[in-house]
This record gives C-alpha cells, structure tokens and sequence, in this order.
C-alpha cells in the first residue's frame, strides 16, 4: 500500500494498491540473506517472520557462535554435501561460495576467525553479531520486517500471491518461502513452510532428524557423562563393514552420545534411510559399538532432513515447478549437510539464487 499524491483535492492523499515484489517468509538465516540480496539489487521485499526476534536458530549454532561458513572450495563442499544435495545445490553454491559469504560479511564490518579446518566464525565467537550485520542492512536500506507475524497461509490469484496473517493479508508478486526445517520449535521452525507447500500441491519428503545424537543405555558409554573427546572418530557399519566415516569431536552424554563426528554419521544414517547399522567410536579412552543407535528427537536436531521434494523445485531458479512465481530457499527444502558451517551456506546459496531469480522474472517492472 503506497500514498499518492491525489490530483482531486489538492493537500489530500490517497491510498492506491500494488503487490510488494516480494513477500518473503520467514526471518531466519535464508530469509535474512534473501532480503539483503533483495535490497541490494534494488527489489523492494518484505519479511515475515513468526517470533518476535529475527535469526534466532541462527543464535543457537555452535553452541552461540555461530560457525556461519567454511572455507573450502565449491567442488569440495559439494562433495561433503554428497547427492542428492550437491546436484540440486550446485548452482547455487558456485554462484554464492564460501568465499563470496565471507568476503560478504567481512566488508559489512564483522571480523572473522578461521579456524584449523576451515570452519568460520565471528572473531567475536558471538552469534548475535552475525545476526546484527542482517538486522544493520535491512535497518540502512529501510527493508520492512513483520515480527511477531506467523503467516497462516498462501494463496496464488491473478497477479500473483495473497499471503496471510491472522489479522490481515499482503498482495505479493512473487513469494518465497524460508521458514526452516521442524527443529528447534521454539525457534520459529515448526513445518510450516513444508505444510503450505503441501496444500500448494508439492510433495514433501518425511521430516527427521539429521544432525542429532543418539541414545543408549550402555553403561559402558552413559557412566562417562561428560567426557569430550576433540580428537575422536564415529563410523557406520553396516553388516560388519564400515560404510562412513567422521573424524571431530565425541561427547559423552548420560543419555548417550553427541558431537560433530557422531551427528555426521546420524545424519548420513538418516539420509540414506538405513534401517539396521552400528555406530563405532574412537576416543582416546576407548572405543565402543552401538547396536541400532535410536536417534534423538527431531526438535532437538541441529538440521532436519526432508521437506519440500528437490524434484519439484528448479535448482538453476529455486521456483516451484508445481506454482509459479513460488520460490524456496533453505531447510524447507529437502537439502542439508554435515555440520561445520555448510546448511548455512546452503540457505544463503539458495537465498541468493532465488532472488537472482525474482529479479530476473520481474525484469524490472515491480523493481522500485
């Protein structure tokens, strides 16, 4: 809704209609890149964020530091992302690397701190001040953000979308959703993104936990609670042969077990949907086997894999191939990686490419 000038009653005005270009919903990491990006190239937007602060898992990662990237090549992200990810993502990567994120963040004024294996943090090893880089550039370019705004649905009409609130609607020409996976909840990640794609007539892949510990009730692991092994290894052996493996850090839980290498190989298991494996691990003080290790719940994994099905969604545009003019970016879609810095680069990537994309479509006739 824009005031005008009214040419009746002169010192008068009135109000007339046109759709923002693009309503983007959810302000977590894809949507707040999405709407940098956005910002940049000039494409007025509007974010629609659920809870009443922005970035919120975005301050949990890495224990509140956010390890935001990793510095490694595209090829070589690609290859650790592994299918169907890496296909679906490759586009997107090579045109928002690494690189390019942290040259980003770094000319915006946050100090970084690379660490021996590459992973990115703030030098600070403060996640909110990743977030406040976000919140500076849309405060600068004067981006309007709804807080405290869950949206209840989505709706396509003839120039475009009606995107609803509880109390009232927005008239958008194009929409992306970036609302996250279905961990965390109390972050704002709920599935809902998933769930309006559904009803738009996409089909969404299962939700489940990728990174995540796993339980046991072996004595032999839950008595040493506590205990954090930085250079250790976890394997997944299936019929007595190892099928994966990761090096990094093992914790100890009284529940069972945790840490980089560990969620790796849950997430791997997770992936490939296997039914039957073992866990191994390594530490220095031992090393021991986990029958069938059970998962953690969903709402306590780092990243959620499933959502909206990569065969639906162009990857050279991240629009829907079901509705047009619909976009996707981040965990909503069926895409995630190990942890150490790659689902964030994965929601900035798509975020970036699909705004690309927005822009491309629009050829500038709503870009004002």
């Amino acid at each position: 809704m824009h005031s005008v000038p009214c040419r009746h009653s002169p010192g008068r005005t009135a109000l007339t209609h046109r759709p923002v270009p693009l309503a983007i919903v959810g302000g977590g990491a894809a949507g707040l890149f999405a709407a940098v990006a956005a910002a940049a190239k000039g494409l007025d937007c509007l974010v629609m964020e659920r809870k009443a602060r922005l970035g919120s898992k975005m301050l949990m990662t890495a224990n509140g530091r956010c390890n935001f990237t990793k510095d490694i090549t595209p090829g070589q992200m690609l290859a650790d992302l592994g299918e169907p990810v890496s296909s679906f993502a490759k586009l997107a990567v090579e045109k928002c690397p690494p690189s390019m994120i942290s040259a980003g963040f770094k000319a915006r004024g946050l100090k970084l701190r690379r660490m021996a294996d590459g992973r990115i943090f703030p030098e600070s090893g403060r996640a909110a001040d990743v977030v406040h880089v976000f919140g500076d550039q849309l405060r600068d370019s004067e981006v309007p953000v709804l807080s405290n705004c869950p949206v209840v649905g989505i709706q396509p009409v003839k120039n475009g979308f009606i995107v609803a609130a509880k109390s009232f609607t927005v008239w958008a020409r194009k929409v992306l959703v970036a609302t996250g996976g279905a961990s965390f909840p109390k972050t704002g990640s709920v599935g809902d993104g998933q769930e309006f794609a559904r009803r738009l007539g996409h089909s969404v892949e299962p939700l489940r936990a990728g990174l995540v510990g796993c339980e046991t009730r072996d004595r032999a692991i839950t008595a040493q609670a506590g205990a954090r092994h930085e250079r250790a290894a976890a394997a997944v052996i299936v019929g007595g042969r190892e099928v994966f493996r990761a090096e990094g850090e093992v914790e100890m839980e009284r529940w069972g077990l945790s840490g980089a290498a560990v969620y790796n190989c849950m997430r791997f298991a997770a992936r490939r949907r296997l039914a039957s494996f073992e866990l191994s691990v390594e530490t220095p003080a031992g090393a021991w086997r986990v029958p069938r290790p059970a998962p953690c719940p969903l709402k306590e994994a780092i990243v959620t894999i499933g959502g909206v099905s990569l065969a639906e969604v162009d990857p050279a545009t991240m629009e829907s191939r079901v509705v047009p003019g619909l976009y996707f970016a981040g965990e909503v879609l069926d895409i995630d990686g190990p942890t150490g810095g790659y689902n964030l680069t994965l929601a900035f990537a798509t975020a970036r490419l699909a705004v690309e994309s927005v822009c491309a479509s629009l050829r500038g006739g709503f870009m004002v």
